[in-house]
């Protein structure tokens, strides 16, 4: 088998998204629309770059049941090639999915057997000049998988392969260290936090400034923020684009979508304002739909 052109590194669970048209009533019933789905920020990726047709690969851990099953098994169909480690112990990946009456999302998180992927677990041949390296920064803030992130980043560093990181959820990452996450990814060329990530990463509450000064660290920066669209800079030049039209039903797997779009449009060679264009383009119809996948 021909080594996939992009090669994300991340993590694959069930998303149990329960949609609210008001505010939850803590203690009593909420009615609501649940829906289960596949999720999982590596996933999510894989699957989007996967529907813009690019040749893309999928490392990850999952656990020995029919859950981790059927999601490799699904990616598959739609054209993913997956390395998927799995784990006799551990369950996989489940993510509840909160989202309110603006499709604004909050996420209780239980990684699993996304926990358990090792070093080992990499599929080297796939690590190769003119290919690209996608990191999914939940590998890196969590103990147990971050040699196995730790080692994707080496292995790409030495085979001359470009790099990619999403710095993936404020809390966790507020929580490792700004200043570790930094020194960790230094040899990638572009990351994509979102607004919140981005402060927590540089301190600067403006996104545009926020992006000047990650792309010290990254060669590139794009910080998205939601309707207000996303910024890119270079650290000399900053570039401003416009969020999709789009009518919000779901933002669950919307940033995923943007970094899929934005990826594809960067190794395409486009400029950052066509980039930007078609990263947004993408994250409208993740957010104009249920479930964090393409149809």
């Amino acid at each position: 088998m021909t080594p996939p052109q992009v090669v994300v590194v991340g993590d694959l669970v069930t998303d149990v998204v329960a949609s609210t048209a008001g505010a939850v009533a803590v203690g009593s019933d909420t009615t609501a629309r649940i829906v289960l789905g596949d999720g999982g920020a590596g996933g999510n990726v894989a699957a989007w770059l996967r529907a813009v047709d690019l040749d893309v690969g999928l490392v990850t851990c999952v656990g020995e049941d029919p859950a981790g099953r059927d999601a490799v098994a699904r990616l598959a169909d739609a054209g993913v090639a997956t390395a998927a480690a799995t784990d006799p112990i551990a369950p996989t990946g489940t993510v509840v999915v909160l989202t309110d009456a603006t499709g604004e999302r909050t996420m209780l998180t239980d990684r699993g057997a996304n926990q358990a992927l090792d070093a080992a677990d990499l599929p080297l041949t796939w690590f190769r000049r003119g290919a690209h390296l996608h990191l999914s920064g939940y590998v890196l803030l969590d103990e147990r998988g971050r040699d196995a992130g730790l080692a994707a980043l080496r292995a790409a560093t030495v085979s001359g392969m470009t790099i990619s990181v999403d710095p993936a959820s404020w809390a966790p990452l507020r929580r490792w260290g700004a200043a570790r996450f930094l020194a960790a990814t230094a040899d990638a060329m572009l990351t994509l936090p979102n607004r919140d990530e981005a402060r927590v990463l540089t301190g600067f509450g403006d996104p545009a400034g926020a992006a000047r000064h990650l792309a010290r660290h990254h060669g590139a920066a794009v910080v998205t923020c939601g309707a207000d669209g996303a910024v890119w800079s270079d650290g000399a030049t900053t570039v401003h684009g416009r969020a999709g039209r789009a009518t919000v039903v779901d933002s669950t797997g919307a940033g995923d979508a943007f970094t899929a779009g934005y990826l594809a449009a960067w190794l395409d060679g486009a400029e950052p304002d066509e980039a930007l264009e078609r990263a947004a383009y993408l994250a409208a119809q993740a957010v104009g739909r249920r479930g964090a996948r393409p149809g």
